[in-house]
């Protein structure tokens, strides 16, 4: 990689990997229980539950429609970033000549700007990937939720799959959506390589620090946790 020195490639895949082993531990790993995460799976099951026990159910899907307008929004702004990461590789001679400016002893090149530019709209392009599509399966509980069987049902093998299915959509939907805002918050950490591999890696385990304590030790994760009366 010409134009990057080894502490940058050292950086790179500290990032990716750094990225990998947490997605894996919010989701896969033994402590995924007692996540965020896991918390309100828990509570869009139980919401399913109280969904299948309602006669009416338009506060249900009050609630479906704020859930994928949200989605809509985070499609739209990952591809308005990629736009502007695109802006960044078409303005890259200005930049090179800002940063050579600078009384910081930035040693930037053309190419080495261009190529983080392009990781960047790499980083932006899966956000929207993932909000696209758990906007779709979203859309898809929606219609679900519309198959749920009426109350006089409870009980019936029928209810009991329509709700279990209905949940599952609703959790992976919501898992895509996190992934989603996950590759947000880390490209944050990303601008960091803009600057350098130092900073890069500083910044990126700033993030990664952020994350890990809303999932684990925020006062919102405690607030999930409290048990039912």
């Amino acid at each position: 990689m010409s134009g990057f020195s080894t502490l940058d490639i050292v950086a790179v895949a500290v990032f990716a990997l750094a990225w990998l082993l947490y997605g894996w531990i919010i989701e896969n790993s033994r402590w995924r229980t007692r996540t965020l995460t896991h918390a309100m799976n828990q509570q869009r099951r139980a919401w399913i539950d109280q969904l299948a026990e309602r006669e009416l159910r338009m506060i249900d899907t009050g609630i479906m429609t704020g859930l994928q307008n949200g989605t809509a929004f985070f499609a739209s702004t990952s591809l308005l970033a990629v736009g502007g990461a695109f802006a960044a590789i078409n303005a890259s001679d200005r930049v090179v000549e800002i940063a050579r400016d600078l009384p910081l002893g930035l040693s930037v090149s053309r190419a080495a700007w261009e190529t983080k530019a392009v990781g960047l709209i790499l980083i932006y392009a899966y956000a929207f990937f993932k909000f696209g599509w758990s906007y779709r399966l979203f859309n898809y509980a929606s219609i679900l939720i519309g198959a749920i069987p009426n109350r006089q049902r409870m009980g019936t093998p029928e209810m009991e799959a329509a709700v279990k299915r209905t949940a599952a959509m609703v959790v992976i939907a919501g898992s895509q959506f996190n992934q989603g805002l996950r590759a947000f918050f880390m490209s944050v950490g990303y601008l960091g390589w803009f600057v350098g591999p130092v900073p890069f890696l500083i910044s990126s385990a700033v993030v990664l620090t952020v994350l890990a304590r809303r999932q684990f030790f925020s006062p919102s994760r405690a607030a999930v946790a409290v048990p039912n009366p």
